[in-house]
C-alpha cells in the first residue's frame, strides 16, 4: 500500500512539473525603463516591491470575487445593490494579476477565472468583447462594450501569453488577437483615427467624432501593432498625439491639462460642454482625464516617445507649481486653466497616483516623486473605493519599476 502511495506521489509531482505553467516573468521584474527616467529614491527597491506586494494582497482579498459554483471571477465594483462589475475594472484587474504572477502563486487561476467571466458576458456586437457593466442580478447593463475595458483586457491577454504561454486551456495569444481585431473594427473611428466612446457608436451617431481622453493608451497600441502587424494602430497613435498636443496648446497652455471628453474632432476639436455625457465637468480635468498622466506618461517610460514626455512635462511643471511642491495641496479635479474645481479640496487617489507616473519621466521631478509616493502609499484601502484603490495599485506597480512590455 505504501509503495502504491509513493508511486502515485512521484507520478503526481512529475505530472505537475510537466504540465504546470510557472510564471516566466515573475514579480518583481525591475524593468529597465527608458534612459533618464526615475523611481522613488528615498527608499530601497526591496521596500518599493514590498509596498506593492502588501497593497496587492489587500486589494485582491477585497476586490476579487468568485461566483458561487463557477470558475468565474470579477473585480467588484463596490456599489451596493447595483453594479457588480464593469469591464474597466475587469481590465485593470486582469493586467494587475498577470503582472503579479510569481509573487501570487494562484495568479493564473485567478486570471483564467477573470477571463471566463469576461466571456460569459459578451458584447452584443461582438462575442470577443465584454459588455461594459453587469448588475448584481447577473444581467448586463445594455450589451455595449467600453473602449478602455476592451483595450486593457486585450493587453492583459498579451501579458498572460508572455507570463504563462498559450498552450494551456486558454490560448491567450489567439484571444488577444481576436479582441484587438474587434477593437480596431468597432472602437476606432476610421476617418479621424480617434477612439470611440464605445462600440455602440456608428458612423451616423451624433458622437462619432467625440472621444474620451483617457482612452488613449499609446503603449497598448504599440503592442497591438507589434503582435498583429496592423499599421492602422500607428495611425491611431499619430492622430491622437497630434490631437492632444494641439488641444493642450489651445486650451491649457499653462497647465497642460486635457478634458475628460473632446468633441468635434473632424472639425475644430474642443473640450466637451457641460453634461455632454457624465457631469457638469465633462470639459474639465475630472474623473476620466485624471488617468491621462499615467496612460500617456507610461509610453515614455516604456518606449521613450518624446511626444509623451512633451505632454506630461507641461503637466508636471504646472502641478508642482500650483501645489508649491506640497502633495497636501493636490485637489480632486481642475479646470483646464489649472484652477481647482469648486469643493474638490479632498484626497482622491485616482488623481494623486497618476502624477507619480508622469513625474517618473524626468530626474528633475525626483523630490516631487518621492513625496507623491509617500503620500499615496500612506492611505489605507478601507478609506477609498474600487476606482481609487485600483488606480493606486496599478500606478504603484509602474512606479516601482515592475511593469513590462509584451515584445
Amino acid at each position: 500500500m505504501r509503495l502504491r502511495l509513493l508511486i502515485l506521489l512521484v507520478f503526481s509531482c512529475c505530472y505537475l512539473q510537466l504540465f504546470s505553467q510557472p510564471a516566466q516573468r515573475p514579480f518583481p521584474q525591475h524593468t529597465k525603463y527608458f534612459e533618464e527616467t526615475i523611481k522613488p529614491s528615498h527608499i530601497t527597491q526591496a521596500q518599493l516591491d514590498n509596498s506593492v506586494r502588501n497593497f496587492y494582497t489587500q486589494w485582491k482579498k477585497h476586490y476579487i470575487k468568485t461566483l458561487p459554483g463557477k470558475a468565474e471571477s470579477y473585480v467588484w465594483f463596490e456599489e451596493k445593490g447595483k453594479k457588480q462589475c464593469v469591464s474597466e475594472g475587469q481590465g485593470y484587474g486582469m493586467v494587475i494579476t498577470a503582472l503579479m504572477a510569481g509573487f501570487d502563486p494562484s495568479a493564473k487561476i485567478t486570471y483564467d477565472n477573470l477571463y471566463r467571466y469576461c466571456r460569459a458576458y459578451p458584447d452584443k456586437r461582438s462575442k470577443y468583447l465584454m459588455a461594459w457593466a453587469q448588475y448584481t442580478n447577473g444581467k448586463s447593463a445594455d450589451g455595449t462594450s467600453a473602449t478602455d475595458g476592451d483595450m486593457d483586457i486585450a493587453y492583459s491577454l498579451l501579458l498572460a501569453d508572455k507570463q504563462w504561454g498559450s498552450n494551456g486551456a486558454i490560448n491567450y495569444l489567439k484571444a488577444a488577437k481576436q479582441m484587438i481585431a474587434e477593437i480596431m473594427k468597432l472602437d476606432i473611428n476610421h476617418q479621424t483615427w480617434s477612439i470611440l466612446l464605445c462600440d455602440g457608436i456608428e458612423s451616423e451617431s451624433r458622437d462619432y467624432f467625440d472621444t474620451r481622453s483617457s482612452d488613449f493608451m499609446p503603449s497598448h497600441f504599440k503592442a497591438f501593432a507589434r503582435v498583429t502587424h496592423d499599421k492602422r494602430w500607428i495611425k491611431v497613435i499619430e492622430a491622437n498625439y497630434r490631437l492632444f498636443l494641439n488641444l493642450q496648446n489651445k486650451y491649457s497652455a499653462e497647465a497642460g491639462l486635457l478634458p475628460d471628453f473632446i468633441v468635434d474632432i473632424n472639425k475644430t476639436p474642443k473640450p466637451a460642454p457641460p453634461h455632454f455625457l457624465e457631469s457638469p465637468y465633462d470639459g474639465n480635468y475630472n474623473y476620466n482625464a485624471c488617468r491621462d498622466p499615467w496612460r500617456i506618461g507610461l509610453d515614455y517610460l516604456l518606449t521613450g516617445d518624446v511626444r509623451s514626455k512633451k505632454i506630461v512635462a507641461k503637466i508636471n511643471q504646472w502641478i508642482r507649481q500650483t501645489t508649491n511642491n506640497d502633495t497636501y495641496n493636490l485637489s480632486a479635479g481642475y479646470t483646464l486653466a489649472g484652477n481647482d474645481i469648486k469643493a474638490r479640496n479632498f484626497e482622491a487617489l485616482s488623481f494623486i497616483a497618476p502624477f507619480a507616473v508622469s513625474a517618473s519621466v524626468d530626474s528633475k521631478n525626483q523630490l516631487w516623486l518621492n513625496k507623491v509616493w509617500n503620500y499615496m502609499t500612506a492611505f489605507k484601502l478601507k478609506d477609498f473605493d474600487y476606482y481609487d484603490n485600483t488606480i493606486k495599485l496599478m500606478d504603484m506597480i509602474i512606479v516601482s519599476g515592475n511593469y513590462w512590455v509584451t515584445n
